[in-house]
């Protein structure tokens, strides 16, 4: 039978609608979206209590909840940035990628580190020194296409003074001082802050990895837009955060395994309450693929309420990308926003496991996930028109 596409407009009819900008549940809610242009057209609230007529070519998901999609991302050198672009092609299906290509860190700091200095392995960040390298590092990474610049404010750079027994000889070295190999700062001031000056004249938003308070503090003087972990934080740190309005993105799914994470926990219940900005990021390769709701999950447990871990995820993934800088409005079920959206088949108020119920997954209106099962990529997305006079000729059904 023949396919053909009857028409670009498809609306989603909801019983619970999770709203961002208000952190609210909102009964009763339809969405208009357009497949040609990707976007949200129009979205409204019936009138409660009517019988609802449902077109057939429209998307019931009355009885779950509705909320845009989130997002997160991590840099693996310059193919982070070639994935993206086949996604955007529409080569091969994937969620909305915002790409970093690789991190800037000083010379000696990020780097595989072993002690047979004849081997030659892969590099894992872009090494740069100074003001006038740091600058020329982020050109690099504009021209390998990033859409955002990251970079290491501090590392645990010192392995080599102690090697560990994990490469011929394989012998331990038994006499160790307490913390053989602390996390120390990467760069200057100077370099901090020419690397954030560069990357705003190219229109892009920085995110740094900083695990102490000294790193983080530096990073926030330059005007990061991100701060990555800082499980070493302090409160002077988050009240610099809020002033400059920081986002921390405190990656506790990859920090779980440390001796010290219900003190990291409770740091990042004491930054929501502080007013600190959070967004939702989990160190992606750090823990196996399909885990992307231990982040948010962990920071239920940590004492966050729902609807700003839900916030923190979609729109503070928004904000954490650059904003309209990013080139898309999404984050948000409003007209104008990228059809972005997913659908729960539980409430996450009542329900600690519902983030891995993911029932229905639209993204630029297209439809890659419905009644809990993958859409084929190689489908076409157009309805068939049944034939005249049978069953389903009727394009309407009163629900």
């Amino acid at each position: 039978m023949s396919r053909e596409i009857i028409s670009s407009r498809t609306t989603i009819h909801t019983s619970l609608l999770f709203n961002a900008r208000r952190k609210t549940f909102d009964k009763d809610v339809s969405i208009i979206v357009d497949s040609t242009t990707g976007t949200i057209e129009d979205v409204y609230q019936r009138a409660d209590g009517n019988d609802l007529a449902v077109n057939r070519r429209d998307i019931d998901l009355r009885g779950k909840v509705v909320m845009a999609g989130d997002l997160g991302t991590e840099g693996m050198r310059s193919y982070d940035a070639n994935l993206r672009d086949c996604v955007n092609r529409g080569l091969l299906p994937g969620p909305r990628l915002f790409v970093a290509t690789e991190c800037l860190a000083s010379t000696g700091s990020y780097e595989v580190r072993h002690e047979n200095t004849l081997a030659k392995l892969p590099r894992i960040s872009d090494a740069c020194d100074g003001p006038v390298g740091v600058r020329q590092a982020v050109r690099r990474r504009v021209g390998d296409g990033a859409d955002i610049i990251k970079f290491y404010a501090d590392y645990r750079r010192k392995v080599m003074r102690f090697p560990p027994p994990i490469q011929p000889p394989r012998a331990a070295i038994p006499f160790l001082p307490s913390d053989p190999n602390p996390a120390v700062v990467m760069f200057n001031q100077e370099e901090m802050d020419e690397i954030v000056r560069e990357a705003k004249l190219g229109g892009l938003p920085v995110a740094c990895h900083a695990g102490t308070a000294r790193g983080a503090l530096m990073a926030i003087k330059a005007g990061v837009d991100t701060i990555e972990h800082c499980n070493e934080t302090t409160d002077e740190v988050f009240r610099e955060m809020r002033r400059r309005g920081t986002i921390f993105v405190p990656t506790l799914a990859v920090l779980r395994n440390s001796p010290d994470f219900d003190n990291i926990s409770k740091r990042v219940k004491r930054a929501h309450d502080l007013g600190v900005r959070l967004a939702a990021g989990g160190d992606t390769g750090a823990f196996p693929h399909g885990e992307g709701a231990l982040e948010m999950e962990l920071m239920i447990r940590a004492g966050v309420p729902v609807p700003d871990v839900l916030e923190a995820c979609i729109i503070g993934g928004w904000e954490s990308c650059g904003k309209k800088k990013s080139g898309f409005l999404f984050g948000s079920i409003e007209k104008g926003y990228r059809a972005d959206i997913i659908a729960l088949e539980t409430d996450p108020r009542t329900d600690e496991g519902a983030l891995r119920k993911v029932n229905f997954v639209m993204k630029d209106a297209r439809v890659w996930k419905r009644d809990g099962r993958p859409v084929d990529f190689v489908e076409e997305q157009a309805e068939t028109r049944p034939a005249s006079g049978s069953e389903e000729e009727s394009d309407w059904v009163l629900i």
